[in-house]
């Protein structure tokens, strides 16, 4: 199974930098459709393996990234490609809705 990478914000502005495409949840421990989501970003971690890069970031422990990226709600999942944001799902979605955005970055 592929590892979800659990971001600090130097970790996450290095990952940035990289080319490709990053899959990024914005969450907390006390939220409850954060948790309800998490499966399915496990799922995705393991099945964009060595396409994606997927990654978690606490807003707990880093709300400058939070605010940097505009998170006001979560979960908040951000793609990006090439270190440029290209899509957001904000709030629980279905596994299909992520995967439906990783593959049209996975296009571009």
């Amino acid at each position: 199974m592929a590892d979800i990478i659990h971001f600090s914000e130097e970790g996450f502005n290095n990952a940035l930098k990289q080319p490709g495409v990053m899959l990024v949840d914005f969450w907390a421990t006390w939220c409850g459709p954060c948790r309800m989501i998490a499966p399915a970003i496990e799922q995705l971690a393991a099945e964009y393996d060595g396409k994606v890069l997927v990654g978690k970031v606490d807003v707990d422990q880093e709300p400058g990234l939070a605010a940097e990226y505009g998170v006001m709600s979560i979960p908040n999942v951000v793609i990006f490609k090439d270190g440029d944001q290209v899509d957001r799902k904000v709030g629980a979605m279905p596994k299909d809705a992520y995967a439906a955005a990783l593959d049209e970055a996975l296009a571009l």
